[in-house]
């Protein structure tokens, strides 16, 4: 590492790091990163897995100097945090298919549910897949959240339809009074108030 002091030290200046201030695992951990850097690049797919490992692998940094150290945005880094490695591996996957072609239709409303429903692990990437296998077209996920939200097939309205709500026409638990004894009817043949004999002819 000692040909590349220089430009690692650059690399942490850069970031805003402070070589002084990391601990020997945190230098050894960026160093490594560095020589992945200098091996494969600076491109979009070498930043991605990069800062997807570096944000995953509890190293102690912060979210704003991994951003600086591979060239992203604070938020966008946010946002990597939230995804699993497989979404990070099929949104490279889609990036690298292109721009998006086509849009979606009234008519896919029906078989998109049917898949959300069937696979409830799904992502929207794996959503994507299926858009794509099924009808040919391949659409950005801000599209697909849109569709899926003007069909009630985004999350939230899910998640809503499915918690169970009080009947309308049910009175609720509150109002109803306490419970009282309940008259019996009387049996059958059973004299019903006074009745008085008449004469006996």
């Amino acid at each position: 590492m000692s040909a590349t002091d220089g430009a690692f030290a650059r690399w942490l200046l850069q970031a805003q790091i402070v070589e002084d201030q990391l601990t020997a695992e945190q230098r050894s951990l960026l160093q490594y990163a560095f020589a992945f850097r200098e091996r494969c690049g600076d491109d979009y797919y070498s930043n991605r897995l990069l800062s997807h490992f570096l944000l995953h692998c509890g190293s102690g940094l912060k979210v704003a100097q991994i951003a600086r150290l591979v060239g992203i945005s604070r938020p966008t880094a946010s946002h990597q945090q939230g995804v699993s490695s497989k979404e990070a591996i099929q949104a490279a996957h889609h990036r690298m298919a292109g721009r998006p072609h086509g849009k979606l239709l009234p008519r896919y409303a029906g078989p998109i549910a049917e898949f959300i429903l069937s696979h409830a692990d799904a992502t929207r990437y794996d959503i994507l897949d299926f858009i794509e296998r099924t009808w040919g077209v391949r659409v950005s996920t801000v599209a697909l959240h849109h569709f899926c939200k003007k069909f009630g097939l985004d999350r939230a309205t899910r998640a809503e339809a499915t918690t169970s709500r009080p009947s309308a026409d049910r009175t609720p638990a509150e109002t109803v009074p306490p419970s009282q004894p309940v008259a019996l009817p009387p049996p059958p043949f059973s004299r019903r108030g006074r009745n008085t004999r008449g004469r006996s002819s």
